[in-house]
């Protein structure tokens, strides 16, 4: 498979989680309008350095921070050669988190994250309620700050929508995500 084949292939991924997980068990309210617009940046990192990626990363938040809300909203920097680890991954977001600090980009844009292996503190790894941050591949998902405000001033009890995902996913169970994630794969 030739590099452009695969990150094809990632991106597929990708989408069909957000179409089917984000979007489909509405895991977050605020993002089938991004996607409805095209609004959403999928980039596949091909990093295999924290150097490397760092330099990606930085790229993206650059482009974000530039481009018309209008063209791009978010962006969702995929990463599958990178920090399959999940506690790698945790401890990346802090030099992330520094990267956004020197850019000079803090109240206009945060970083949100996304693993195959997330685990929230305090629970199991298998616990179902993990599911609400797993995605195919690890994930950096920037946001643009002024558009989590509005979303938040259209939708006032976000912080309910932490509780409302671990219900949906208790209610689904595991086996209602295999099915769901892997609906249509054999059509």
């Amino acid at each position: 498979m030739s590099e452009l084949q695969n990150i094809d292939n990632v991106v597929a991924e990708m989408r069909r989680w957000v179409d089917r997980a984000v979007i489909g068990l509405n895991l977050c309210p605020f993002a089938k309008a991004v996607a409805v617009k095209g609004q959403i940046r999928y980039v596949v990192s091909s990093a295999t350095t924290p150097r490397a990626l760092l330099d990606d990363l930085r790229r993206e938040l650059l482009h974000l921070a530039a481009v018309d809300p209008g063209e791009t909203d978010t962006t969702l920097l995929v990463l599958p050669g990178m920090l399959e680890d999940f506690l790698d991954f945790n401890d990346f977001l802090a030099d992330a988190d520094d990267l956004l600090a020197s850019l000079e980009l803090v109240g206009e844009l945060q970083i949100a994250d996304f693993h195959p292996r997330y685990q929230f503190a305090g629970t199991a790894e298998d616990d179902i309620e993990n599911y609400t941050n797993r995605a195919p591949y690890p994930t950096l998902h920037l946001l643009r700050e002024a558009s989590i405000d509005r979303a938040v001033e259209a939708f006032p009890e976000a912080e309910a929508i932490y509780e409302a995902n671990m219900q949906t996913l208790r209610r689904l169970g595991r086996d209602g995500w295999e099915r769901l994630m892997s609906k249509g794969d054999a059509e």
